[in-house]
C-alpha cells in the first residue's frame, strides 16, 4: 500500500495532480486556497484584486505583527472595490477549488485547513473525494483519524474554531477508534500538536497555534504517526513523542512533493 500525503496546497493544482501519481490513495490535510502569495505578491486572490505593491504592504504589516494596522489597511483596499467583498472572495475561491478538486485522484481523503471555506466544498466533491473531520476511516488496513481546521488566532483566518470544539473533535476520533476495538494508526490534522519545535516558523519568525488536546491524545494513545502541516517552515519538521513519530508533511506549495507512506 502506498499513500501520498500533502498539506498547504495553496492553489498548486498542477503539482497536486502530479502528487497522486503512483499512489493507491492521496491524503490532503487542507489549506487548498491561496489568498496571498508570500513569494510572488502579484499572485493569490489579494494580489489579483489589489496588485502586487498593495499586497506586499499588507503582508509586511502582518509579518511585523501589526495585525490591527493590516486589518485597517485591508478595509481601505476593499473600500475601493465595487460590490460586496465577500462575493469577490467566494468567486475567486470557487475558481481555485474547481481546479484543485478536479486535480485530486480517486480516492482522495481530505480534511479542512484553517484558510479553507468548508461551506463551498460540497459544490466540488465527487465520488473520488472523502471528507473527514473528527472521524476515522480504514485505509489499507490501517486506521486513520482526521481533524480539520485551526484554532482561533489574531489572524482570523476563515476556518478557526474554539479550543473546546477542536478538543471535542480530537476526542471523537479516539472514541470512534475505541468503539471499533482499534487504535489510531495514523492521526491526520491540519495544525500540529502544541510543541514549540513544531509550531515555530523560522521564516515568519513567529509561533503558530498548535493543539494542546492533540498533544495530550498523542501522549495517551501513542498512534504510530501524527501527520500535519500549517507551519510552512518549522523549526523541527519532525520529532518523536514517545513512540509516535510527528511529521510536518507540508508546505506542499513550496515543496511540490508529497510525503510518502508505504506498508
Amino acid at each position: 500500500m502506498r499513500v501520498h500525503v500533502v498539506s498547504d496546497v495553496h492553489g498548486s493544482a498542477a503539482a497536486l495532480k502530479a502528487a497522486g501519481e503512483g499512489a493507491d490513495a492521496l491524503v490532503c490535510l487542507g489549506d487548498l486556497v491561496l489568498f496571498v502569495d508570500y513569494d510572488d505578491h502579484s499572485g493569490g486572490i489579494f494580489g489579483e484584486l489589489f496588485g502586487a505593491d498593495r499586497a506586499a504592504r499588507w503582508v509586511a504589516l502582518r509579518t511585523a505583527g501589526r495585525i490591527e494596522e493590516a486589518r485597517e489597511y485591508l478595509h481601505t483596499l476593499w473600500a475601493e472595490v465595487p460590490g460586496d467583498p465577500w462575493s469577490h472572495i467566494e468567486s475567486a475561491v470557487r475558481a481555485q477549488y474547481a481546479q484543485l478538486f478536479a486535480a485530486m485522484p480517486d480516492p482522495t481523503y481530505l480534511t479542512y485547513g484553517n484558510v479553507d471555506l468548508p461551506a463551498l466544498w460540497p459544490e466540488f466533491l465527487t465520488g473520488a473525494h472523502t471528507v473527514l473531520d473528527g472521524q476515522v476511516i480504514e485505509i489499507g488496513g490501517r486506521l486513520f483519524g482526521f481533524v480539520g481546521g485551526g484554532l482561533r488566532s489574531p489572524y482570523r483566518t476563515p476556518f478557526e474554531i474554539s479550543d473546546e470544539d477542536y478538543a471535542a473533535k480530537v476526542d471523537g476520533v479516539f472514541a470512534a477508534a475505541a468503539e471499533r476495538g482499534r487504535r489510531i494508526d495514523v492521526l491526520c490534522t491540519h495544525i500540529p500538536p502544541a510543541v514549540p519545535e513544531l509550531t515555530y516558523d523560522v521564516v515568519a519568525r513567529r509561533f503558530e497555534r498548535g493543539s494542546e488536546q492533540t498533544l495530550a491524545a498523542i501522549r495517551e494513545y501513542q498512534p504510530d504517526l501524527a501527520l500535519f502541516g500549517h507551519v510552512h517552515s518549522p523549526l523541527a519538521p519532525r520529532l518523536r513523542i514517545g513512540r509516535t513519530e510527528c511529521v510536518n508533511v507540508g508546505h506542499f506549495r513550496g515543496r511540490e512533493e508529497p510525503f510518502v507512506l508505504e506498508w
